[in-house]
């Protein structure tokens, strides 16, 4: 009997042609005021001009602040003209959240996906038994429950430098830095940013939506800042009274800008 060719005999079982991986991607989030293709695409071309301000990021569209009443009477939102206005820039929008049944059920007819508001809710398996209501002599008391301290916010440390094309996220934390931020890196918390080196790539705090957060970098040369989704981008450089100089970054308590300080170390 023949042995089988030597080709055959060392066949190893193929690749699984899909393998799932968990990883962690940068979404900006977008908060709007109108769905309005022209007025989106006249504020964005009045904030960014006609640059390619973002990278390819992922985008998703927050309409939490657009009443239901003027979600409705604006009507079905033309969502290919308002991912154009925003491709433009190099932003891609990938899902909306925070719109009413009708605007939600729009988007997704267009291929867009649909993310809950509030991302710690999540559905009952089915045939799982009802929480306990509470008991009736409870209710005098529940206008005013005792609520918990807020756990202290953590902070994220990083110790190497951080080279162009680099991205680093802290998420639900702080960020401290103790290495230089080079042109051309970018660093994300959703908390603040400390930085006790040179800054001269992008810092985006608050990315979650916190407009409390602050950036602080004790050598400023930065290429942008964004809290919150504020951004202030350095173009034409640094001016003068700030750069090389430590600097604290915040937001403007009445307005979407930022407001940046110098900060005195001695």
């Amino acid at each position: 009997m023949s042995s089988l060719p030597l080709s055959l005999t060392l066949m190893k079982k193929p690749p699984a042609a899909i393998a799932f991986k968990g990883s962690t991607v940068t979404v900006i989030v977008i908060s709007l005021q109108t769905l309005a293709s022209r007025t989106l695409a006249d504020m964005t071309r009045t904030r960014f001009g006609e640059s390619d301000f973002f990278d390819g990021e992922a985008g998703v569209l927050d309409l939490t602040q657009i009443p239901a009443e003027t979600q409705r009477a604006e009507g079905a939102p033309d969502w290919a003209e308002i991912r154009a206005c925003f491709a433009r820039h190099g932003l891609n929008i990938v899902g909306v959240r925070g719109g009413i049944p009708e605007i939600m059920a729009s988007a997704r007819a267009t291929g867009l996906a649909v993310f809950s508001t509030d991302e710690r809710r999540a559905k009952a398996p089915k045939g799982a038994p009802e929480p306990p209501q509470p008991p009736a002599e409870s209710k005098e008391i529940a206008a005013t429950p005792v609520r918990p301290s807020p756990p202290a916010r953590h902070a994220m440390l990083v110790d190497r430098p951080l080279r162009s094309g680099q991205q680093l996220y802290a998420r639900d934390c702080d960020l401290v830095i103790t290495a230089i931020v080079n042109p051309g890196a970018e660093v994300i918390a959703d908390g603040n940013i400390h930085i006790y080196a040179p800054l001269r790539g992008r810092a985006l705090a608050g990315a979650s939506g916190d407009r409390q957060a602050r950036i602080f970098a004790t050598c400023f040369e930065a290429e942008l800042v964004a809290i919150a989704g504020v951004y202030r981008t350095f173009e034409g450089g640094v001016p003068a009274d700030l750069c090389k100089r430590p600097v604290q970054v915040n937001t403007c308590a009445d307005d979407d800008k930022l407001l940046l300080a110098t900060l005195k170390l001695d």
